[in-house]
C-alpha cells in the first residue's frame, strides 16, 4: 500500500475498533492490523465473543451494525465525506445484518410483526438473502427500512468517534508505526471484564 493508502486504512480499523469498545453487548476487540490479509482484505480487526449468545435484542444487532460502520465513519471524519471502496465488505455484511432484522425477525415498524423470506442457513449470517416476496409497495418499505438501520448506525458510530477523535488519531498513529495493535498496546479499545478464553474470532476487515 501507499502512504496514503495505508494511512485511510489504519484510522478505518481503528474506527471499528473504537465503535466496539464504547457499545455496550458488543464482543471486545482481540487485535487491529493493517497488514494485508488475503485478498481484498487491507487490515482488519478482530473480536472474540465473552459467551456464546443464542438470541440478540434489536439493539444489540443494531449495535453490530455500528461498529460494522465504524471504519467508513472514521473516513468521513478524516477525509471531510471523501470515502474510498474500503468499506465494501462491511457494506455487505450491515445490509445483510439490517436485512434480516426487517424481513426475518419482524424488528421494523413500519413492515410489521411477519417474515418475508426463509430463515437463512446460519443464524444471523448476516448476508444478503433471496429478494423477499412482498408487494411492491411493502418492498419499498423494507428497502427504506433497512436503509435507515444503516444510516443510523453510521450516524451512531460519526457521533462516537467524533467524540473520541484525540483517539482516533491516536490509535491511528500507532497502529501506523506498529502495524499490529491489541489493547494492551492501545488501551482507548479495552473494555471491562475482559475474557481470557480463547478466541473465537470475529474478522472485521477493511
Amino acid at each position: 500500500m501507499t502512504p496514503p493508502e495505508r494511512r485511510r486504512v489504519a484510522y478505518h480499523e481503528v474506527g471499528h475498533a473504537l465503535v466496539a469498545a464504547s457499545l455496550p453487548g458488543v464482543d471486545p476487540v482481540l487485535k487491529i492490523s493493517i497488514i494485508p490479509r488475503g485478498v481484498g482484505a487491507l487490515g482488519y480487526t478482530i473480536q472474540h465473543p465473552t459467551e456464546d449468545r443464542f438470541v440478540l435484542a434489536a439493539s444489540e444487532l443494531r449495535h453490530r451494525i455500528a461498529v460494522l460502520m465504524g471504519g467508513r465513519a472514521a473516513e468521513v471524519l478524516l477525509f471531510e465525506g471523501d470515502i474510498s471502496t474500503g468499506a465494501a465488505d462491511d457494506l455487505q455484511r450491515a445490509t445483510g445484518i439490517a436485512t434480516e432484522m426487517v424481513t426475518l425477525y419482524g424488528m421494523a415498524a413500519t413492515v410489521g410483526q411477519r417474515t418475508y423470506k426463509p430463515a437463512p442457513q446460519g443464524f444471523l449470517s448476516g448476508q444478503a438473502l433471496d429478494k423477499p416476496v412482498a408487494s411492491e409497495a411493502t418492498l419499498r418499505e423494507i428497502d427504506l427500512s433497512v436503509r435507515g438501520i444503516v444510516a443510523d448506525a453510521l450516524d451512531e458510530a460519526r457521533t462516537i468517534l467524533t467524540r473520541r477523535r484525540a483517539d482516533l488519531d491516536h490509535g491511528a498513529e500507532l497502529l501506523l508505526a506498529k502495524e499490529a495493535i491489541t489493547a494492551e498496546d492501545f488501551p482507548a479499545i479495552r473494555q471491562t471484564e475482559a475474557d481470557t478464553r480463547p478466541p473465537v474470532a470475529a474478522t472485521v476487515s477493511a
